[in-house]
């Protein structure tokens, strides 16, 4: 059994003061991550009605134990998880759909609490990470969780059609797509950090560079 790591907050951050409960549990998050992209987490946080709906989710310890992995480069699986869940809430809602199983359940789809990069011999897995995951995830959240039968498809098929079972409610289809969307957002803007700090080092090797020029003539 994993062993919980309580959650290490501290007041140094004004990012969720709206929500004092909420704090205590996410206003750490930089602690735990390794870049500074927040792409629609902000927006998360500050959306009362969505945040009345996970706020239990996001002050659960075992919930909270998703920020100590990396899941798409410098974005941790908490991360991951809360912007795949609003996004998947805010489509929900436009649709007239279940916008609260929505929520619930994507922002427990990857509840499978390890590093996916570490060897399946490793992690004592019983197949590849990609096919086995939503299953571990499932699992953990039925734990803590009451799931109702739309979230426990949302989280166990939310990889499809990688994994072959077909979704059985239309907000499970919308987060096979809200992933996939969210991981390629993640990475792309990771690569357009990446880009603009080369731009900057290079502007700043040619204004050294003039500096030194100048100190010569």
């Amino acid at each position: 059994m994993r062993k919980k790591v309580l959650n290490r907050a501290k007041d140094n951050s004004n990012l969720y003061n709206r929500f004092d409960d909420v704090e205590a549990v996410i206003n750490q998050e930089k602690e735990y991550s390794i870049g500074e992209n927040k792409l629609f987490l902000e927006e998360a946080i500050n959306d009362k009605e969505y945040m009345e709906i996970v706020e239990d989710i996001i002050n659960n310890e075992t919930v909270a134990e998703m920020k100590k992995y990396r899941q798409h480069y410098d974005i941790n699986t908490f991360e991951h998880c809360l912007n795949v869940s609003y996004i998947s809430y805010r489509i929900c809602k436009k649709l007239n759909l279940d916008y609260k199983s929505m929520a619930r359940g994507a922002m427990l789809h990857d509840l499978f609490l390890y590093d996916w990069r570490n060897s399946k011999k490793e992690l004592n897995l019983d197949g590849y990470h990609a096919f086995v995951h939503p299953q571990i995830a499932l699992e953990n959240a039925s734990k803590i969780y009451d799931l109702n039968d739309k979230e426990k498809d949302i989280i166990v098929k939310h990889m499809w059609p990688v994994t072959l079972a077909l979704p059985k409610y239309k907000e499970t289809y919308i987060i096979t797509l809200v992933d996939k969307y969210s991981a390629l957002q993640e990475s792309a803007q990771y690569y357009r950090n990446k880009i603009e700090s080369k731009k900057l080092f290079k502007y700043a090797y040619i204004f050294l560079g003039l500096i030194f020029l100048n100190k010569l003539i």
